[in-house]
Order: structure tokens, then sequence, then C-alpha cells
């Protein structure tokens, strides 16, 4: 990592504390604390059911938390009331929260009938209100950047697993968040388009865009994250700088997990 990237970040834009959940009596995320500054990247790594998803879910108001604090720089969106137990903040606090985080899923979540420029400029239009041409600037914009401008008149059906991903971390950045949030963003891609996924956010990362990426791909969370947490059982285990986590876990629980990858 470059001393660039090992700067401090000021620029607190996303916080959960003491965050608590359950399903049906089984407690997933217990007592997680994690903050994230302005041109972080952090990883979050873990076994399966460790609560990654989960708390990423309840980042992004998919799941909703039992107990704790949720703020999106100065919006509280959900904080304990007088009985410890969480509760969220009217519908326009929510909304602005939403306004700072864009969201790429695992199985990319694209609108089936909408053409690859739709699906980009859709959300812009009738939620930002934004005029169709500027929206459609953008989105040509950002459909070169990841190196799909000819599949702009595309249906999804028609482009590679890879293709898609990309054109959905297009459309979350076509909203212009301040956070991006990724959900495994390639485990449902095989290691060829895997590369191409990755290689767009490593681009991401360069720009110093902000981004959360729960992932099982080791070799690249170790290049491209500024702090990595590991996760198991609901909690978090170990957390630091990449070198530190991979090469010198202090945790026995972190050493054993990671002995299941080629570092």
């Amino acid at each position: 990592m470059t001393e660039e990237r090992r700067s401090n970040y000021d620029d607190i834009l996303f916080r959960m504390d003491h965050i608590q959940k359950s399903f049906g009596g089984t407690e997933v995320l217990k007592d997680i604390s994690v903050s994230v500054r302005a041109g972080e990247v952090v990883s979050i790594i873990g076994p399966s059911g460790s609560g990654k998803s989960t708390l990423l879910r309840c980042a992004t108001f998919l799941e909703t938390i039992d107990a704790g604090t949720i703020c999106y720089r100065d919006v509280i969106a959900a904080q304990n009331d007088s009985s410890g137990k969480a509760v969220y903040a009217g519908p326009a606090d929510i909304r602005k929260a939403k306004k700072q985080f864009g969201l790429v899923f695992q199985q990319f979540n694209l609108f089936p009938h909408f053409s690859v420029l739709k699906n980009i400029m859709d959300a812009p239009v009738s939620i930002q209100k934004q005029p169709k041409e500027t929206a459609r600037a953008k989105a040509m914009e950002l459909l070169r950047k990841m190196g799909l401008e000819d599949k702009a008149d595309a249906y999804p059906k028609q482009l590679s697993g890879g293709q898609q991903q990309r054109v959905a971390i297009a459309r979350a950045l076509a909203m212009e968040p301040d956070i991006l949030f990724f959900d495994e963003p390639t485990s449902a891609l095989d290691p060829e388009l895997t590369g191409e996924v990755l290689k767009v956010i490593r681009l991401l990362a360069e720009e110093k865009m902000t981004m959360v990426i729960v992932t099982h791909e080791m070799p690249f969370a170790r290049a491209v994250s500024n702090r990595v947490i590991f996760m198991d059982g609901g909690v978090i285990v170990e957390q630091g700088d990449p070198e530190k986590v991979f090469g010198a876990p202090e945790q026995e629980r972190t050493r054993q997990f990671l002995r299941n990858y080629q570092q």
C-alpha cells in the first residue's frame, strides 16, 4: 500500500455502533461497531454464516437492527430508545441516508426489460429528477469507464455475468453516492469474469471511492483495502491494516481461516 493510501481519513461517512440482530432467536450480529471514513476501502472477510452479508443488509436498510445506532454523516438513521431497542428515524431522514450510499448485489439485480442504458438512467431520472439528457450523458460516461460503451442498447440477458455486474456498478455510481457497498460482487462469476469486475473495483479504489466490500477474494482484499475486518460468529474477531491481518494475524481464529487460502 502506498503512503498516499495510508493517509489519515478525517471525514466519517458512515458509522454503526453496538449493532445487534437476531433471526428467530438466533443472534447473527453481536455488538458490532464499524466506522468508514471518506476515501477508505474496507473489506469484510470471514466464513459463510459469520454475519458479513447481514451486516451489509442492515447498513443499507434491507434488514432492520434490533439494537444499536446507524449514522450516515449527520443523519441518525437508527438509535436505541430508553428500553435499549433500535428505533428508526422518519421517512425523510431515511431517504436522506439512502441518498448517500449505493449497493451492488451478488446477483446483479438489473431490470431485465430495460436496456443497459435505461437500467443506469432510470433512478437518476425517476428519483433524482435529472433531465433525461443529463442522465443519458452521465450513463454513457459510466459505460465508457466500465468498458461497455458498445452495450448501451443491449439487454441484461445478452450480457455475460461480468458485464452485468459492471452495469450494476455503473447503475450504483449513477446516483453519485458517497459510499459504495458490495455484497460479494464476484460470487456468482467464474474466475475469468471475476477479474473483469475486480479490475473495475481497483480503478474505483485508485480514484478514492469510499467502499465497503464483503468478499471471499483474499488476494484482492489484501491488495486493494485500507482496512480488513475479519468476522466470525457474528462478532469482529480482528481488524486492521491488510498486511498485518493477512501477514501476521493476532487471533488464532483468523490464522485458521486464512490457512484455507493461498496468500
